[in-house]
């Protein structure tokens, strides 16, 4: 006998194992849309300075805003697309979209420090003059702007990898326009011309390895690795500890996406004929409050079915 269950409340789901779930609802059109058109109009003002100046900074600084746009828009395409009802050629819906979005984001993210980089290392080489308050006026926009949009994602962030990419590019270019302001105020003060470049690779720096983990992370779940959230060991417990579960194997825990966990095992009763509907809802209930996990198949096999498993399957049956 087997079991399919599938909490669908549209939360996003807290990370907490024990206790203090919070369900924000897990809907960041509006904060989409705002980080976008704000982000577009700023972009239009920078290459404007940028050309009125001739600021190969500030239009450097334009075109890695355009970046920006890009990733918001991918961002919000993933959780829109993860938002599609499942068909008949598509049983899981594109969950998985918001997982795909992330990794791009964070493939974004390091081919823009990594440009960043190469154009700063070419300006070591010749540090040229600035306007330095034309740039730090225009940058001191920028780091308002994304900031603003960076604390529209911030709630979302430690829940749903894909709304921590939005969050961290535009947390990124906070830091890349603090980092133009400071050259700006040290070049009007010091007059030294190689502050801007040296700040934009420290900068650089400082966002590869904030990336990294996003990089690691959406790699990892695209080639369904158990979730970070999520102790298999624990899971495999809980399981044994329920009343009438002998043992538990051909246990599987992936993500369908960024903020849904999937579960499917095979649980082998010490009693086949007792109340299989409440141990089903019992094991529903713990996956759910424990682990957040929302999408549970579970089989439930008497003890000489499960010896059959064991000898049809070999080593598949854990």
């Amino acid at each position: 006998m087997s079991t399919h269950h599938d909490h669908d409340h549209g939360h996003s789901h807290s990370h907490d194992h024990h206790h203090g779930h919070s369900h924000a609802p897990a809907n960041f059109n509006r904060a989409f849309a705002i980080g976008i058109g704000l982000n577009t109009v700023f972009v239009g003002i920078e290459a404007f300075y940028g050309w009125q100046i001739d600021s190969l900074a500030l239009l450097a600084d334009a075109g890695h805003n355009l970046s920006d746009v890009a990733g918001l828009l991918l961002a919000w395409g993933g959780a829109l697309a993860g938002k599609r009802r499942p068909d008949a050629r598509h049983t899981y819906g594109f969950k998985r979209a918001s997982i795909l979005a992330a990794f791009i984001n964070a493939m974004l993210l390091l081919l823009a420090m990594g440009s960043l980089s190469w154009e700063a290392l070419q300006r070591l080489q010749s540090p040229e003059p600035t306007q330095g308050w034309t740039m730090m006026a225009v940058a001191g926009v920028g780091i308002v702007i994304n900031t603003a949009t960076a604390l529209l994602f911030m709630r979302g962030s430690q829940d749903d990898i894909n709304i921590r990419g939005a969050f961290l590019h535009m947390a990124a270019d906070a830091l890349v326009s603090l980092g133009v302001v400071l050259g700006g105020a040290l070049y009007l003060w010091q007059g030294w011309a190689w502050i801007d470049p040296v700040m934009s690779l420290l900068i650089a720096l400082v966002i590869v390895l904030g990336t990294w983990s996003l990089l690691r992370q959406s790699v990892h779940l695209l080639f369904d690795g158990v979730p970070d959230s999520v102790d298999v060991a624990a899971v495999r417990q809980r399981l044994l500890g329920l009343g009438g579960v002998a043992e538990v194997h051909d246990l599987h825990v992936w993500a369908m996406g960024t903020s849904d966990i999937a579960l499917t095992a095979h649980l082998v009763l010490t009693d086949p004929a007792a109340d299989s509907g409440a141990l089903l809802h019992l094991a529903e209930h713990e996956l759910h409050e424990h682990f957040e996990i929302r999408h549970v198949t579970l089989q439930l096999e008497s003890p000489g079915y499960a010896l059959n498993c064991a000898l049809r399957e070999g080593a598949a049956c854990q």
